[in-house]
């Protein structure tokens, strides 16, 4: 290129200064106009960096006659009272340019002869013209569109086949080998299709929760409300008319058959049904019997009752859980004892609304509350299942359940005193209960059934056998009896006088007795509603067992196919209905469908014959409540007591956070000494005040680096280079992450203040750069302390940047909202770091030539009146000089930097033509060669022009040369597997060293930033470089390696920047 095209291209650069030269082109973020949203910041200010950029570069090879012939505008010097806006680009408005790994798309509109295709959006009418159906691969459907030969005759063979087996049944559209008992009706060949078009095993059948979707299409899509009425029914038609046409044909029976599921089966599922029946009156005698507060009169005889009640729930959830309501075959269902709290409270809340006068409405209103409660814990149910919305008890704070469960064992305690020291009305913590428990003839009445409860408990530390809990009391009834057969002067109605025994309740009164205790006329509905609160803590707390305990039962059964959300559904239907039969909740209990399957239940037939044996029992009627030691239920009572206390007191020591801790035992003290309602609302303020604290002592500040570390990815001249290394100690990158809220801002406010306090002694930071890449969101309190950080910032003189947030995104818009981007000290605003730096590092830059400007303006004012030579030292504008800390460290980098630097070549190489002025220049710190040494490489350089957006090579191209860029600037955008990744490569400097001297595909795609001039070393001239100047060839090599070393080194300084 000749000296006047070089001359022409500096001048179209050096027009565009900015903003010393251009000063109006400046962006003011406060002064946005109708059409500029705050989503065009990321624009406007990216372009203007990018031709900052191009312009510094260009500087570097300028003569000193250029730098000299720039006259910037004085109000734009480095005085520290200017504000620093952003850029307002105009040449490329709608180029981002930016994301750097980053996981925001760029969006390059910088080629102007790229035109892209956009579809024309489907409309509303052609969306609702097409079906929806599962995806199907290509294969499947490629096998199932395959041609067939044999269709005609599979059809014509079925319409003659004989009703020989009635349970095979075959659809005329398959293609498959159709085999009877009489032989091959159709024998596939070569042109038979491999997969059915339409799969069936019986007329309308669909696929069933156990069945397996296509593995091919490896989704399936379910069926709608009607579709699946009318698969059921047509499922249930189907076989219906089976077993009729089995009954009604003798001939057909199989008496094996008959034998082995007739008989057979029933009777090896007894042990388990056995077990199972116990366990259900085990659990009557403790907590289905209190199912009403017994200590106040009006419900004293309702213990019979309350055990009907619990049967009655216990033989619904069954026959839901065995009849395909659940996954678990052997799934036993009963009443959650947990929820026996909030039924006491509901029935002293309606016994102080109704009164003690009116006993009927009373029991009216107590009995219709918990049916209703019932129901209503089975819609919650039915709703979350339906609607999918399992997985949001995730997201309840695990020690606040923890903590109920041991309020729950603190009642159960209370509860077993009350029954076994026969006390009158609830356990009052007073002296007057006090001294009614140590009085003769009642302490043993308690503490015999606690002394019993805390043997089973050390006796359990070593004995894990699953049945010894059943043994024990069954031990102890008997041992029992024992004496009393033994001892004739022990008689049932003297122990029952003397609270040993419970009374015998009136053999007149059938076991559905409770159902006669509904009177709908006798309800008071005020009092019905005024235990809403305690139904809705109810069905709060049970609604947290079902998706916590239904995948741990999955895990121990071994059961792959749990679905939460079906679980949830059943549990729905089987709380609903034993609402609407009178009774109460009921759930899937965890350790005894784990004792029914391992004892051989793991049938959904077992599971029936559970249900049925245990109607059996409550037909028996309430008789044998009046045969059951008091010590038995009370060490009953106590022993789940204690082991509910041991795992919220003793499991958990040690476990978990000290927080959580105290939280727990405030929650276990609340519920037992005052309320399990406000148990509830304590615990979860806690939960929030204690995650408040938790979050707020982890630091949001991931990163803090100065800026002699942290860097752009740019490649700068070395005499650039060089600068920014000590310079760049005055930008200052903060890495933030997380979710800031008020917690956790005002530690990044606190870091932020003492960094202020530091940086005027020792780091003199001018910019802030917050780089919010891993920040998942605001809050308003966080929102509003940036604004405050801003106005610290700005009265220190130094700039606040925030990057790596998309500003249309939700924390662009919480910024926004609070006017962060809209006042007079606007933030400055990018959507990657790698850009922010780059604005740092140009202004810097801008300064550094200010500076080297000024001295060389000085230098020719003294030469005129006596020549002294100026190596070694610089002249400064008086307003420049001890102005500030940081002005004066830049002067001091400034002038190291041009000392280091000898004028002389720069003056002599100014003289020659390119591309030998651009070789010395570029290779001026990597080689010690003279001009006579590089001379002979000129005539292997070729020179190449790129227009804007024209694209200099490709990813995985074979390399065509290597690249010095005199005038422009390239962008290499890298793609990998693991994010992309983008440099700018200004004039000065080189590009596609290493692939070209190695010999390997290119890594990047690299196009022209701007218009471009380069020179290029292709491959026969390197051939020929190669041949006839060894030496030459030879420097090269050394020279790619070190700049590759250099371009290494900065990309992975800046991975690790990023990474962090």
């Amino acid at each position: 290129m000749s000296a006047g095209q070089s001359n022409i291209g500096r001048k179209r650069s050096s027009s565009r200064l900015s903003p010393f030269l251009r000063p109006d082109r400046d962006y003011v973020a406060g002064d946005l106009s109708d059409n500029e949203t705050p989503i065009d910041i990321a624009q406007t200010t990216s372009q203007g960096v990018r031709e900052d950029t191009a312009e510094l570069a260009s500087l570097a090879l300028s003569d000193v006659t250029s730098i000299r012939s720039h006259s910037p505008n004085r109000q734009q010097n480095l005085s520290t009272t200017n504000t620093l806006h952003p850029y307002n680009g105009s040449s490329l408005g709608g180029h981002l340019g930016l994301d750097h790994l980053s996981r925001y798309e760029s969006n390059d509109s910088s080629r102007p002869d790229v035109i892209r295709e956009v579809s024309e959006p489907v409309s509303p009418g052609s969306l609702q013209s097409f079906p929806k159906s599962p995806p199907v691969s290509a294969l499947s459907e490629l096998i199932r569109n395959s041609p067939s030969r044999e269709e005609g005759s599979v059809e014509g063979s079925m319409e003659g086949s004989t009703d020989t087996d009635e349970e095979e049944e075959f659809n005329s559209e398959g293609v498959m080998a159709v085999t009877v008992d009489k032989g091959i009706i159709s024998q596939p060949t070569e042109r038979t299709g491999l997969l059915l078009r339409q799969f069936m095993t019986g007329p309308g059948r669909s696929r069933t929760y156990d069945s397996i979707p296509d593995l091919e299409s490896q989704k399936f899509s379910g069926m709608g409300v009607t579709s699946r009425i009318r698969d059921v029914v047509t499922h249930t038609r189907f076989h219906s008319g089976l077993v009729i046409r089995r009954i009604s044909n003798p001939k057909s029976w199989n008496r094996q058959a008959i034998w082995h599921y007739g008989f057979c089966r029933p009777i090896g599922y007894v042990p388990p049904v056995v077990l199972g029946l116990l366990l259900n009156i085990l659990d009557a005698l403790s907590y289905g019997m209190i199912l009403f507060p017994l200590g106040e009169p009006i419900f004293a005889n309702l213990g019979p009752d309350g055990i009907s009640m619990f049967y009655v729930s216990c033989i619904v959830s069954q026959l839901v859980y065995s009849l395909g309501g659940s996954v678990f075959r052997g799934g036993i269902g009963s009443e959650m004892i947990e929820v026996v709290p909030f039924f006491h409270k509901m029935a002293f809340t309606i016994l102080a609304r109704v009164g003690q006068d009116n006993p009927k409405s009373v029991l009216a209103t107590t009995i219709i509350s918990y049916s209703l409660s019932s129901v209503l814990t089975g819609a919650v149910f039915f709703l979350m299942g339906k609607c999918k919305l399992g997985s949001l008890i995730g997201f309840f704070p695990r020690h606040i359940l923890i903590g109920c469960i041991g309020g729950v064992g603190w009642f159960l305690v209370a509860t077993g005193l009350e029954v076994s020291a026969r006390l009158d009305g609830s356990l009052e913590y007073n002296m007057t209960t006090f001294q009614k428990l140590i009085q003769g003839d009642t302490i043993f009445l308690w503490t015999t059934p606690l002394a019993l409860a805390l043997t089973l408990l050390a006796a359990k530390h070593w004995i894990k056998y699953p049945l010894v809990d059943a043994a024990y009391f069954l031990s102890i009834i008997a041992i029992f009896y024992f004496f009393v057969a033994a001892i004739p002067k022990l008689k049932l109605p003297d122990l029952r006088g003397k609270g040993w025994v419970f009374e015998a309740p009136d053999a007149s009164v059938p076991f559905y007795h409770f159902y006669s205790l509904y009177d709908f006329k006798a309800v008071d509905w005020e009092a019905v509603l005024a235990t809403v609160p305690a139904m809705l803590s109810l069905t709060f707390f049970g609604i947290l067992h079902v998706p916590i305990n239904i995948p741990a039962l999955g895990l121990t059964t071994g059961e792959d196919n749990v679905d939460v959300h079906r679980e949830l559904r059943a549990h729905g239907i089987s709380n609903a209905l034993s609402g609407f039969c009178g009774s109460v909740q009921n759930y899937l209990v965890y350790t005894n469908t784990v004792l029914f399957m391992r004892s051989g239940g793991d049938s959904r037939f077992a599971g029936v014959m559970l249900a049925v044996a245990t109607f059996g029992v409550l037909v028996a009627g309430p008789v044998i409540i009046g045969f059951i030691p008091i010590m038995v239920v009370g060490a009953l009572i106590f022993f789940l007591g204690f082991d509910l206390m041991r795992e919220a007191l003793v499991d958990t020591w040690g476990r978990v956070h000290r927080l959580e801790y105290l939280t727990i035992i405030i929650i276990v003290v609340t519920m037992g000494a005052w309320d399990f309602v406000i148990g509830i609302l304590v615990g979860i303020l806690l939960a929030c005040v204690s995650f408040v604290l938790q979050t707020s002592r982890v630091s949001a500040i991931r990163g803090s680096l100065p800026g002699g570390i942290a860097n752009s990815t740019v490649r700068r001249h070395p005499i650039q280079h060089r600068f920014l290394q000590q310079a760049g100690r005055q930008i200052h990158v903060m890495k933030l992450a997380g979710y800031l809220f008020f917690g956790t801002i005002v530690g990044v406010e606190k870091e932020i203040r003492n960094l202020l306090l530091e940086s005027f002694q020792t780091q003199r930071v001018r910019f802030l750069v917050l780089d919010l890449y891993n920040v998942d969101g605001v809050d308003f309190s966080a929102a509003e302390a940036f604004t405050r950080i801003n106005r610290v910032l700005n009265a220190k003189d130094v700039k606040m940047i925030v990057c790596s947030f998309s500003m249309g995104g939700e924390m662009g818009r919480s910024l926004c909202n609070v006017g962060l981007f809209d006042s007079e000290d606007a933030v400055q605003y990018f959507e990657s770091l790698n850009s922010a730096l780059e604005y740092c590092e140009n202004y810097l830059l801008k300064a550094f030539y200010e500076h080297q400007r000024n001295a060389l303006m000085q230098s020719d004012r003294s030469a005129n009146f006596l020549d002294i030579p100026t190596r070694g030292r610089a002249a400064f504008p008086e307003d420049f000089e001890f102005n500030s800390p940081r002005r004066h460290h830049l002067l001091q980098v400034a002038t190291t930097t041009l000392s280091e630097q000898d004028p002389a070549p720069l003056r002599k190489w100014q003289d020659y033509k390119q591309p030998l002025q651009l070789i010395l220049q570029t290779f001026s710190d990597v080689s010690d060669k003279p001009e006579e040494f590089w001379y002979r490489a000129v005539p292997f350089f070729i020179r190449r022009e790129f227009s804007a957006g024209a694209i200099l090579y490709d990813r995985d191209d074979r390399p065509n040369g290597f690249y010095l860029l005199e005038l422009g600037m390239l962008k290499a955008e890298y793609k990998l597997q693991q994010g992309k990744f983008t440099e700018l490569i200004v004039s000065g400097t080189t590009c596609g060293e290493l692939p070209f001297f190695s010999g390997t595909n290119r890594t990047s795609t690299t196009a022209a930033e701007t218009d471009c001039v380069t020179w290029v070393l292709d491959e026969d001239n390197w051939e020929g470089l190669q041949e006839t100047q060894t030496e030459v060839a030879q420097e090269l090599l050394k020279i790619s390696l070190k700049l590759t070393s250099e371009r290494m080194d900065a990309i992975t300084k800046y991975m690790l920047l990023t990474s962090g």
